[in-house]
């Protein structure tokens, strides 16, 4: 009798869902752009269908298995059932603004880890862990190394400085003079073409810190240096970006007419270079996770099931399991 239960627990724990079998975020087909284009399920999977003109429609097949994030642009249409796939396959769904900035709404597989989750409210809920990682990441935005001794009041300082420098670099570079940034709302009719053409380039750099987010399964509203918003862990993130993506092209644009929706379209051809979803992720995990050989795959835990109850003595607990007998 004892070998075909232990042959059945063994089909169990095979049949099981583990991290091991989801895909990874940092994989080279972690994120999928889609744009002018109807989303459906067939008979052989999700496929996007381009209408070529009236009597020819092509269709390309997703990799949904393989996709860790599908961000549809305002020109796609998806239907149900694609949408039941992709959560089956553990895939986030984003819908974003042209381009794929700009975040709007995000839906989450069941499937989804909640490692980088946890390890975000780890450090988040802990005042020192919280402080290293402000530290760290404003030692990412220097570019070398912080001492130990310095406090985060210095480094906001420092930080100050730093933007106040590249300033005026930027504007020396373009020949507009003193450059001051102005991002109050009830002033906006009264910006310079820099002021407006930064603060739209900033929201296109949140969307899609947004959205990297949303695919890692974390909190947007856990931040490590800015509180009080939904959105503080985006603005943490996307102010690692700034000084080398949206200033040199906000500045550019100092003679447009509107610069607003020629920062926008400027951003988005040039996002393509600078790569920065796989720079986000990566970012992300480096600052929330411990420290391990760089070699080692980082992006998901295998040593877990993918559901398991939480006890603060034993830490991990299988679930599926009736503990009725331990108050006994």
């Amino acid at each position: 009798m004892s070998a075909p239960r232990r042959g059945g627990d063994a089909r169990k724990r095979l049949a099981a869902p583990t991290l091991a079998m989801l895909p990874r975020v940092a994989d080279s087909l972690s994120f999928l752009y889609l744009d002018m284009v109807r989303v459906v399920q067939d008979d052989t999977g999700v496929c996007a269908q381009i209408q070529v003109d009236d009597d020819h429609t092509d269709t390309v097949y997703i990799p949904t298995a393989a996709v860790s994030c599908l961000l549809l642009g305002p020109g796609v249409s998806v239907t149900t059932r694609a949408l039941a796939t992709l959560a089956r396959h553990g895939t986030s769904v984003v819908c974003t603004g042209s381009g794929g900035v700009r975040a709007y709404a995000g839906i989450l597989p069941d499937s989804l880890t909640t490692h980088w989750l946890e390890q975000q409210v780890n450090a988040w809920a802990n005042p020192a862990a919280r402080l290293d990682v402000a530290v760290r990441m404003y030692g990412m935005r220097f570019g070398d190394e912080v001492p130990e001794s310095i406090t985060l009041a210095q480094l906001r300082g420092m930080e100050g400085q730093r933007m106040k420098a590249l300033y005026r670099i930027l504007a020396q570079q373009h020949g507009i003079g003193r450059f001051r940034r102005n991002y109050h709302p009830d002033q906006w009719q009264e910006q310079d073409p820099v002021n407006l053409a930064l603060s739209a380039a900033n929201t296109c750099l949140y969307g899609i810190v947004h959205a990297a987010l949303l695919a890692l399964g974390c909190s947007t509203a856990l931040g490590f240096v800015h509180a009080g918003t939904q959105h503080a862990f985006v603005y943490d993130l996307a102010d690692l970006y700034k000084a080398g993506t949206t200033l040199p092209v906000a500045f550019s644009l100092h003679q447009s007419t509107d610069p607003e929706q020629e920062a926008r379209r400027k951003f988005r051809e040039e996002l393509r270079l600078f790569r920065l979803l796989p720079r986000i992720v990566q970012d992300i995990q480096t600052l929330l996770g411990s420290e391990v050989d760089d070699t080692a795959d980082r992006t998901e835990r295998h040593d877990v099931d993918m559901v398991h109850l939480w006890d603060p003595k034993t830490g991990v607990l299988p679930a599926g399991v009736n503990y009725g007998q331990e108050g006994s």
